[in-house]
């Protein structure tokens, strides 16, 4: 299986290093590409000068267009799988391969969940979560824990699909959406990091924004999508029979 690791990054030149080096030194089976997403910081000059595969966007996408142009470039050079992983270190290497072995055993996608095992803290991000949880459930039939968590590993077939299809960014609307049409998903249990440098741009007041446009897509806008998943090659289906 050959697996890529996708990792947008937009201004995280403090983190950047230390979330590639690891992945080199210690996980050199797993493929990489950083996504440098127009950053507006030294992003780009420290991955050139440190020899890093990357891809630079000349504007700012936001995650969206970084994580489809990441996508792409698994979908053109033929990986079996590919996996969104931050750039700021708060997603921990060593769950990618047991992520991988739930892959193979037959998912489409397979989300690191921080709570498959452990309860959910009581805070107001996390009853944004339930929110989202149970929109999810609703619709899908589907009892995902952590819908939002960022570490999703895809197939190749989902590879396709995100590659190529308009309107999927890498959001709990989309894995609702991808569910509906038929695909198969699963979590393991995982624990993140805290970011050591750097912002995030989620606030409070961005938090709860983005659960209550999240829940309202997939209980709104999610089940009136039409479309259907593009065909595989007899290859392609074999890859993913094998898995191995």
């Amino acid at each position: 299986m050959r697996v890529l690791i996708i990792i947008p990054a937009y201004n995280e030149e403090e983190n950047i290093v230390r979330v590639v080096n690891q992945l080199v030194t210690e996980y050199p089976q797993f493929d990489y590409v950083v996504v440098n997403d127009g950053s507006g910081d030294d992003t780009a000059r420290i991955c050139r000068e440190h020899g890093y595969q990357l891809v630079s966007l000349p504007v700012n996408l936001g995650l969206a267009g970084a994580f489809q142009t990441g996508m792409k470039y698994a979908l053109e050079k033929d990986y079996d799988a590919a996996i969104q992983f931050d750039a700021d270190g708060q997603h921990r290497p060593e769950f990618i391969q047991p992520m991988l072995d739930k892959l193979c055993e037959g998912y489409d996608i397979v989300i690191g969940s921080r709570f498959v095992q452990k309860k959910k803290p009581l805070s107001a991000r996390m009853m944004g979560s339930r929110l989202i949880c149970s929109a999810v459930r609703l619709t899908t039939g589907k009892p995902l824990t952590d819908p939002t968590s960022g570490l999703r590993m895809y197939n190749r077939r989902m590879i396709r699909e995100l590659a190529t299809r308009l309107n999927h960014p890498p959001e709990p609307d989309t894995i609702s959406y991808l569910i509906r049409k038929g695909a198969n998903a699963a979590e393991i249990q995982v624990t993140m990091d805290e970011r050591i440098a750097g912002e995030s741009y989620l606030n409070v007041t961005r938090s709860i924004t983005y659960m209550l446009r999240m829940g309202i897509s997939i209980l709104l806008v999610q089940p009136f999508r039409g479309g259907k998943f593009p065909e595989l090659s007899a290859e392609q289906k074999k890859v993913e029979v094998v898995c191995h």
